[in-house]
């Protein structure tokens, strides 16, 4: 494959047609490289779990969905290292290209999937959402990005990061693809459908840069005309606390996953990915207790917030994608800024589906959807649908 965007797993080259006749005939797709491929090692973003993992003896459930429904697989792409990141930066794969932002991160670790969709390599791409690694590379590159009700697509084949946490997502172009292909994964119809209400948490858009507002303040005004909108605060004290604790058990989870093998292998790791590491046992019990607690009233909250019947509007990303160049002390500020607003899908276990609704300077900007759970369906075909709704005042912006 002649790889000008960087988005693909050097080295590995896997083409798989899909079953003729079915309803994404014609539609080309790539996954992540933590989703197992028949015949080919899962390398995770890092050449020493490649080297002591054995090839997948089958396909991952997503892939055979896909193959099944007629999409034809045309790589695996690169993913952070150890699905560690949401910049999309690899120290041994090197950083793909973020299309519609060349001198800025395509945003991770669904890094590779985002660029081959953004810049037209594929159609369609698979990647995995824990902290909001499809969400922030969909909003990085302007895509249609899906991170589901924990458990809701069959994740059965990918690699697990953190159980709690870890969803099957995938990113397309246009809302027609994103549709069809979310009928699909999620096993049921999909219809564009105006949302009969839609919540603009106040203390979450108050964490976004003002650059990042003033880019969605079209779409959401246009919003304002096709259904009815309602202003609230989603935390009764801190918004800022809902990541913390995603934090604190993502962490947790992160580490009892890769223990063993960090500690038999010593693997190679770039500086951040080891600095996960290296503060091994700080989080006390009693840390973990209480943000296992924490997340079970947020749950309730959101889950009486929303009542399977509204959606909650929030900005993707509170900063614009970094310099591609970016100090490591600027990454890791980036990153914890990014997941004060991801947190919150993440935390609450819904489902979270990004819109390429504006921009600043030509660089993408998205705003989110967070739907009830189990809503994925009604989910994607708001997001569709407002999508169209929306467009002209984003071709006025």
């Amino acid at each position: 494959m002649n790889d000008l965007l960087g988005a693909f797993v050097p080295g590995v080259d896997v083409r798989l047609a899909g079953r003729p006749g079915g309803p994404l005939e014609g539609l080309t797709f790539a996954a992540k490289d933590l989703f197992d491929i028949q015949g080919f090692v899962t390398g995770c973003g890092n050449p020493d779990w490649a080297a002591t993992h054995t090839a997948a003896e089958r396909s991952a459930a997503a892939v055979e969905a896909l193959l099944d429904a007629g999409a034809s697989l045309v790589g695996k792409t690169i993913t952070d290292e150890i699905s560690l990141g949401l910049l999309g930066v690899n120290r041994f794969y090197g950083t793909p290209l973020n299309p519609r932002a060349p001198d800025r991160v395509p945003g991770g670790s669904s890094s590779g999937s985002a660029s081959a969709v953004a810049g037209r390599a594929c159609d369609v791409a698979l990647g995995t959402d824990s902290g909001g690694s499809v969400r922030v590379p969909a909003s990085f590159c302007g895509l249609f990005g899906l991170r589901p009700t924990l458990g809701r697509i069959d994740a059965r084949g990918m690699m697990v990061q953190s159980p709690t946490f870890d969803t099957v997502g995938y990113f397309a172009r246009d809302a027609e693809t994103f549709a069809k292909v979310g009928a699909v994964l999620l096993g049921e119809s999909v219809a564009p459908e105006i949302p009969a209400e839609i919540i603009v948490p106040t203390d979450a858009f108050a964490i976004a840069d003002e650059v990042v507002r003033g880019a969605l303040a079209p779409a959401v005004d246009r919003y304002r005309e096709v259904t009815h909108v309602t202003q609230t605060s989603l935390a009764t004290d801190d918004l800022l606390d809902w990541a913390r604790w995603q934090r604190v058990l993502q962490r947790h989870e992160f580490r009892a996953t890769f223990r063993e093998w960090v500690d038999r292998v010593n693997p190679r790791f770039s500086a951040e990915v080891a600095g996960a590491f290296a503060d091994e046992g700080q989080i006390s019990a009693d840390a973990i207790t209480f943000a296992d607690h924490f997340r079970t009233e947020a749950k309730a909250r959101l889950d009486a917030l929303l009542d399977r019947r509204r959606m909650l509007c929030i900005p993707t990303s509170p900063i614009l994608p970094i310099a591609r160049d970016a100090r490591l002390s600027t990454m890791r500020h980036a990153v914890h800024r990014i997941v004060d607003l991801t947190g919150i899908a993440g935390l609450t276990s819904l489902p979270q589906v990004n819109i390429p609704a504006g921009s600043a300077s030509a660089i993408p900007v998205g705003l989110s959807l967070i739907g009830w759970r189990g809503g994925d369906a009604a989910l994607v075909g708001a997001a569709c649908a407002l999508a169209e709704a929306a467009a002209p005042a984003e071709r006025a912006h």
